[in-house]
């Protein structure tokens, strides 16, 4: 008979480790919080040292019951919620409810969810950790008195429906800055020349370097001509010839956000995605044989380290496999990437190497078995020897003009032969070979190229570019990021278009407002101070009351010059040239919860709404009616569905070609990929590139 009851979060989770217990042990699931503040109200006594008012979370009443029930059959409650500032949270609500002392030694975490780490774990309990409790507190009040005092004055002043936060506010801010970068760009002109040498029977190529020795760049066509001139009939001579060795290292181990950022690269992931997926991961995946086993460790962490026990593991596994040329002579150790960077869990990395990805394949789902691979072939890189390049630089003369050829080969595989990092600009590096040459070699000229280029305005923010921004400046925590890209989208202050973040009037107008009445929310420093203020409280270095109590001096003499300073915005309806189908009257664009729609002007007497619609040019090719027209979700993601909708459900992710499939007559649907846009036919395996790849290639 059972005498301990385990308490985890997922049923999942109380799955595997179940399985790992044995039947002394009743493991049993809290399905995540307990008890939470209140929705219907701000839920803190401002008074009263800030004291949160918890409540008992709607529904959660028969779970409750049954761990109640299940504690007092037993000699004692483990409380073995995850190893970060919520789990201890949730272990701490759980024993305020089942009547435990949190002073007792009921509190049981791992790293990872393998038979080992959960038996060792069991043996050294400790009590719950008050200091990540008020870390947990002091955050969660602080983000209720920020949304829970401003967001009613934007419903009054401007419309129901609008928040703010902390976090939110400043990634919609890094938004809107960086589209206003972009409309005040102004491109300059500059100019490449580049040669097309021959020497024996191998060409290369070099780019213009240098002019009577100086190093320069070209800014106009007038320019390019007067070195064109310069040239003219003159040979190029081979001059400095440089060859020398390069090592590139490898990635360290996956951090949250270097975790979503990879798989939004590679995997075209977004972050909630990838959180849930390494979740699953996490939790166990039943393998058969082996039964349920947690595949990675813990994966919200901004800790680089790895245990002793699984960099031999890893050693163990790269020599036998590959080498012992491949394991460098001591291994490698990565330093904290920032000052606030948590260490209280390892990297994520699988919780064996052992188990490849390949051994694993059948037990997975696609998805599973991408992102398993993807941390699986990370750590065992970071793990190895560092790659050699051999590099070469050759610099040629023609006349007073110097032109440069640079060149690479591979000499040592080392990490690559496993994983390379991607980058956020889909280049990829390549071998670039160039012939043998020793100074004074004449080489023949094929071609001169001189092309024209602007330079181009910063990049929109994707998800991995905004994830990567936020980590920079101290924002966030490895939880939070996947949850405020969400919210941001959610409140229709943001809207993704080709992956890209694009603001809305409305979110410009929110951030406009908050700016000028609330600018230390807005400030990156600030609210990356306030971070390292919560961090502190988590190290017992300060008390979270007083951190709340600091910020909340200032804060409170803003809200008051907000309440009366803060004009009421009216935002009028915007007319549209179309007419109501119902009664007549023009129907006008306005703004709901999912972006804009179009409604009738003679609201409330007349109630008809439409979605906008944006013709594609493309007949239905299902029901052969309609025309194909670009839609969005609820979620705020395009698709491309028929007119006739609900009389016919034709709907496509992929955006419709105009033209058809010139094998089979199928319908053509444009495919974008890093190297370029792509035409493909939905019924053949016909695919061609697309009638304007630069005009329809934007760089992700």
């Amino acid at each position: 008979m059972a005498d301990s009851l385990v308490i985890v979060e997922s049923p999942a989770k109380a799955k595997t480790i179940g399985k790992y217990l044995g039947s002394k042990f009743i493991v049993k699931a809290s399905m995540g919080h307990i008890r939470d503040l209140p929705k219907s109200q701000i839920g803190v006594e401002v008074q009263n040292d800030f004291q949160p008012k918890y409540i008992t979370i709607r529904g959660k009443g028969n779970v409750l019951k049954e761990l109640k029930d299940a504690s007092k059959r037993v000699k004692k409650v483990y409380l073995a919620a995850d190893p970060d500032r919520e789990g201890e949270a949730i272990a701490w609500h759980l024993a305020h409810y089942l009547e435990l002392n949190e002073k007792d030694a009921c509190r049981v975490v791992f790293n990872e969810i393998t038979k080992q780490a959960v038996k060792d774990a069991f043996k050294a309990p400790r009590p719950i950790n008050m200091d990540l409790v008020n870390a947990q507190q002091a955050r969660r009040v602080l983000d209720r008195l920020v949304g829970y005092k401003i967001s009613p004055l934007l419903w009054k002043k401007v419309k129901k429906g609008l928040s703010a936060g902390r976090v939110q506010s400043v990634a919609v801010k890094l938004v809107i800055d960086r589209e206003n970068e972009i409309k005040a760009f102004v491109p300059e002109e500059y100019w490449s020349i580049t040669a097309h040498l021959q020497i024996g029977k191998a060409s290369f190529e070099a780019k213009f370097h240098a002019l009577n020795g100086e190093k320069s760049e070209l800014a106009s066509e007038s320019e390019v001509n007067e070195v064109l001139r310069l040239i003219g009939d003159r040979p190029f001579q081979v001059g400095e010839v440089k060859e020398k060795e390069r090592q590139r290292h490898p990635s360290p181990p996956f951090i949250t956000s270097s975790l979503q950022q990879e798989a939004a690269r590679k995997l075209n992931f977004r972050a909630s995605k990838t959180m849930q997926i390494a979740q699953q991961l996490y939790e166990g995946v039943d393998l058969g044989a082996e039964g349920t086993v947690g595949l990675i460790t813990y994966m919200r962490t901004d800790s680089t380290r790895i245990s002793p026990v699984a960099q031999e593991e890893a050693r163990e596994f790269i020599t036998q496999k590959y080498g012992d040329s491949f394991y460098p002579e001591t291994p490698r150790v990565y330093l904290k990437k920032n000052a606030n960077a948590q260490d209280a869990h390892e990297a994520i990395r699988p919780t064996s190497v052992l188990r490849t990805p390949d051994e694993v394949k059948s037990s997975l789902s696609r998805d599973q078995l991408r992102l398993y691979k993807l941390v699986w072939e990370r750590f065992v890189a970071s793990q190895m020897e560092s790659a050699v390049l051999d590099t070469m630089t050759i610099d040629l003369q023609s006349g007073p003009v110097g032109f440069r050829a640079n060149g690479s080969k591979l000499k040592f595989p080392g990490f690559m032969k496993v994983y390379v990092e991607g980058n956020d600009d889909g280049t990829t590096e390549e071998d670039r070979l160039l012939p043998a040459m020793k100074t004074g070699d004449v080489v023949e000229t094929s071609s001169i190229d001189p092309k024209q280029h602007f330079t181009q305005p910063p990049p929109r923010y994707t998800e991995a570019r905004l994830v990567r921004t936020l980590e920079e400046l101290g924002i966030g925590r490895p939880s939070t990021y996947a949850p405020t890209l969400e919210t941001i989208q959610k409140r229709n202050y943001v809207a993704i278009e080709e992956k890209k973040f694009f603001p809305t009037e409305l979110g410009e107008l929110v951030i406009q407002l908050m700016e000028e009445f609330f600018p230390e929310i807005l400030n990156a420093e600030f609210t990356a101070h306030m971070e390292g203020d919560l961090d502190h409280v988590e190290e017992g270095k300060e008390n979270w009351v007083d951190v709340i109590g600091e910020f909340y001096k200032s804060f409170e003499k803003r809200l008051e010059v907000a309440e009366d300073e803060m004009k009421e915005i009216e935002i009028k309806d915007e007319p549209s040239d179309e007419i109501c189908d119902k009664c007549g009257r023009p129907l006008v664009y306005k703004m709901g919860r999912f972006g804009k729609f179009l409604a009738c002007s003679g609201f409330p007497e007349c109630r008809n709404t439409k979605p906008i619609v944006k013709a594609t040019g493309v007949t239905c090719p299902k029901c052969g009616k309609g025309h194909v027209v670009e839609r969005r979700s609820k979620k705020g993601r395009v698709f491309y569905g028929c007119d006739q909708y609900p009389e016919c459900d034709f709907v496509s992710w992929d955006k419709p070609v105009a033209k058809p499939c010139p094998e089979c007559g199928g319908l053509m649907v444009e495919k974008r990929s890093r190297t370029g846009v792509t035409w493909q036919c939905t019924k053949c395996s016909h695919s061609e590139e697309a009638a304007d790849p630069e005009e329809a290639f934007e760089e992700d």
